[in-house]
């Protein structure tokens, strides 16, 4: 899926929307897997809460793109009175709406939004693949061995010195202040571990090994983009707290 996905990343616009309204799909399938499995009409109620949120974005009403989603996910979490599983749903509207409405608007970005999504990009793929062989090769002492037990703090440590590595290169190609963004980049690293360890934890609470069967071996959508999910989450707050995307701090 990496090409698909940086090809849509590359032209943004209705195409990147419409590969965020499939992925968004996909997670709502995956996540009323998980929350409401007995209840058909969850996919649905997802999906109807996503989708007209993702085409308010792309029409640059970011305003009332959160407003569906916020309004989405309050309305099931007054109604989980009655239903605790709507709780869940409600979760997993925020859980997979924020980011794709993140995504979104980090790429609309005429200034630098394609090079902001690349550095991400490669940051998340830089980490996990740094924090997969790190902890292979050095093993050690669990990071958190009951909620996954074959993440390891040297894991975490190769993906933070990959994601230093991820920031500098993108300074020297961007012309951004190496220092900063090298800085922000190790940060995100753990904060995209994070992402992994909540999905791991979720997956626990129910159960369950992997999120879906889309890719035979490796799980679902939500088992391969949980650090993506955290990242981009983050990457939008700092922007918003900043006024204006790490690659562009001066």
């Amino acid at each position: 899926m990496a090409p698909v996905a940086l090809l849509a990343v590359w032209a943004g616009g209705w195409p990147l929307a419409l590969f965020t309204a499939l992925a968004a799909v996909l997670m709502s399938l995956e996540w009323s897997r998980l929350a409401a499995p007995d209840w058909q009409a969850a996919p649905a109620l997802m999906i109807a809460a996503l989708l007209p949120a993702i085409v308010a974005a792309t029409l640059g009403a970011w305003g009332w793109a959160l407003a569906l989603t916020a309004a989405a996910a309050s309305a099931l979490v007054l109604a989980a009175v009655a239903e605790r599983s709507l709780a869940w749903l409600a979760a997993g509207i925020l859980y997979a709406g924020l980011p794709c409405l993140a995504l979104l608007w980090l790429r609309a970005s005429p200034a630098d939004g394609l090079k902001t999504v690349l550095w991400i990009l490669a940051l998340v793929w830089a980490v996990d693949t740094a924090a997969y062989f790190a902890g292979r090769a050095i093993g050690g002492p669990k990071l958190a061995s009951a909620i996954s037990p074959n993440k390891t703090w040297a894991g975490l440590g190769g993906g933070v010195a990959a994601a230093l590595l991820v920031g500098l290169a993108a300074a020297a190609v961007t012309g951004a202040r190496p220092v900063p963004l090298a800085l922000v980049s190790a940060a995100l690293a753990i904060v995209e571990q994070a992402g992994d360890l909540m999905e791991s934890a979720i997956k626990r609470h129910f159960r369950v090994k992997d999120a879906g069967h889309l890719i035979p071996g490796h799980g679902g959508l939500l088992d391969r983009v949980d650090g993506l999910i955290a990242t981009l989450v983050a990457v939008a707050a700092i922007t918003l707290a900043a006024g204006r995307g790490p690659l562009a701090w001066q």
